[in-house]
């Protein structure tokens, strides 16, 4: 009876949580599936929903606006995750142990982290418009009488959202790689300075593999936040994305949400799916390689 008497207070305690998990993840992501094989605008109520198999995927392989997503979500990632945590590294090295300075410039770092997404995008995009702060400064020092179109050329649009990214991401890492450095033993920095081990040395050999978890956390959480940019896409485009600059998310929200498509756009959030799912499972099988515990 008594045993009994604590299964059922352990339910309670676990129930909440599980009818959250149930009601916010595992409800939404069926929901999504079933719907991505139906064609369904949302304007036309559950009356109009059809059953249409595998079209939407096959509508995806075609859709030259969905590859445009992937292909500058890809940029971004690849311009912003490995740059990002390799500059944090390095600053927090160089920042370790210096505690006249450390705490200042930690909080300078994290406020771009805490900070409103979309206030930061609203900031950017007005230092890069055609009158902004960027081409006032481009203008006044090469001399020329019209700065870039930063946010309206194809290719340039993309240089303000991985600018961005980059700058948001590194207050984050900063905090992270510099708790992980402080818990290095300084033992073996200290032996390996009586072998004659120089600062690169020390660096190469044992900061680098005893800060290695700390390292493929920031690489999945990192990758993940960057597959799923929309804010800077959105306000930096005002809501009307081209192939230029547009994402995958940015994508699934335009045609759910302003085209009412949600049978497509489940679809595109399955595939969306997919591609972290492969990202992730690389990532672990890489972590048996390149982690050391």
């Amino acid at each position: 009876m008594e045993k009994r008497k604590e299964n059922w207070i352990g339910w309670a305690f676990v129930l909440p949580a599980l009818i959250v998990f149930l009601a916010f993840v595992v409800f939404p992501f069926v929901t999504s599936l079933l719907l991505s094989f139906t064609e369904w605008n949302f304007l036309s109520g559950l009356k109009g929903i059809k059953f249409v198999g595998l079209q939407n995927f096959r509508e995806i392989l075609k859709d030259e606006h969905f590859f445009a997503g992937i292909r500058n979500t890809a940029i971004y990632t690849v311009f912003t995750v490995p740059t990002s945590i390799l500059f944090s590294l390095g600053l927090a090295y160089l920042l370790n142990g210096k505690a006249y300075c450390m705490k200042t410039l930690r909080m300078a770092f994290f406020i771009p982290y805490i900070s409103s997404a979309v206030a930061l995008a609203a900031v950017f995009s007005f230092m890069f418009r055609s009158d902004g702060i960027i081409n006032s400064v481009i203008m006044k020092i090469f001399g020329v009488t019209e700065g870039p179109r930063w946010l309206a050329d194809p290719t340039l649009c993309k240089v303000p959202i991985i600018l961005l990214l980059f700058w948001t991401a590194i207050g984050y890492e900063l905090v992270i790689y510099m708790a992980a450095l402080q818990n290095v033993p300084r033992d073996l920095y200290e032996v390996s300075a009586l072998d004659g081990a120089t600062s690169w040395q020390q660096f190469v050999h044992i900061t680098f593999p005893m800060i290695s978890p700390t390292t493929f956390y920031l690489f999945v959480v990192r990758m993940i936040a960057a597959v799923k940019v929309f804010s800077a896409v959105n306000i930096m485009s005002l809501g009307t994305s081209s192939n230029g600059n547009t994402s995958i998310v940015m994508q699934i929200y335009k045609n759910a949400f302003q085209k009412y498509e949600f049978g497509y756009a489940s679809a595109e959030a399955f595939v969306l799916f997919i591609i972290l799912l492969a990202i992730t499972a690389f990532q672990f099988w890489g972590q048996k390689k390149w982690v050391h515990y």
